[in-house]
């Protein structure tokens, strides 16, 4: 029987790897998006290829009500959640001279706030049956900071708080709770970096370039695998060695 994934954020860049991802390796995926529609509905069409049943469900993270009502509708369409990917994410980049309060509350609304309400709902299952995974994704820059994204920052650095937190709370019920920190990788974020800003960034970067999507679903496929079973409250870093 197949086990079922419910990836938040699941249309975009990395997103949208993760989730094939999944498919490719015989899980059904719980697709949730927050706006496109259109792009949505495609993915679901192609991750069918693959043989596997997709629920696509809009809603707001952000919206604690509205977060238990995804878990809901995917548990009412696939059974219940094995893994959570906890990917969906808001960025409203300025210098914190400029950085409106508004800005700041957006960020934290949906990267912190919005995975605690995916992670508060979907753990009653998962406590109930003594087993689930969950996997949230974080950033490099939650490790290291970076200008003109405290918010961000401060939001990516909580994640891996966060995880650390419910790993050590859940682990006598078997549920694992990890983190992956990505560093750059080639998404439209990325692709609207001019050259100079791009070899810059590179020139930190051991490996001297950005890393796929793919890399990052690959390491959580892992985390989600009977072969990460004795893996929780870890960060996993994937960026080429620049931290």
């Amino acid at each position: 029987m197949n086990q079922n994934v419910l990836i938040t954020g699941a249309t975009g860049g990395i997103g949208s790897a993760i989730a094939e991802a999944f498919a490719k390796n015989g899980y059904n995926i719980g697709l949730h998006y927050h706006a496109n529609e259109k792009k949505a509905t495609a993915l679901k069409k192609q991750l069918e290829t693959y043989g596997v049943q997709v629920e696509a469900v809009k809603g707001n993270i952000a919206d604690f009500e509205a977060s238990k009502d995804i878990i809901t509708a995917v548990e009412d369409a696939l059974g219940p959640i094995n893994v959570l990917v906890n990917n969906a994410g808001l960025t409203k980049d300025t210098l914190m001279l400029r950085m409106k309060e508004t800005d700041f509350d957006a960020v934290v609304d949906v990267n912190l706030k919005g995975t605690w309400n995916m992670c508060k709902h979907v753990t009653r299952g998962m406590l109930k049956r003594k087993s689930g995974k969950i996997i949230n994704i974080s950033s490099v820059v939650g490790i290291i900071g970076n200008a003109g994204q405290v918010n961000y920052a401060a939001t990516k650095a909580g994640l891996i708080g966060l995880t650390k937190s419910l790993a050590k709370e859940f682990g006598k019920k078997q549920i694992n709770v990890n983190c992956v920190a990505p560093g750059f990788i080639e998404t439209k974020m990325t692709e609207q970096l001019n050259d100079d800003v791009k070899a810059s960034y590179k020139s930190q970067i051991p490996l001297n370039r950005f890393g796929k999507p793919e890399d990052v679903a690959n390491v959580v496929l892992f985390l989600a695998s009977e072969q990460a079973s004795y893996m929780t409250g870890q960060t996993i870093s994937v960026n080429g060695g620049m931290v």
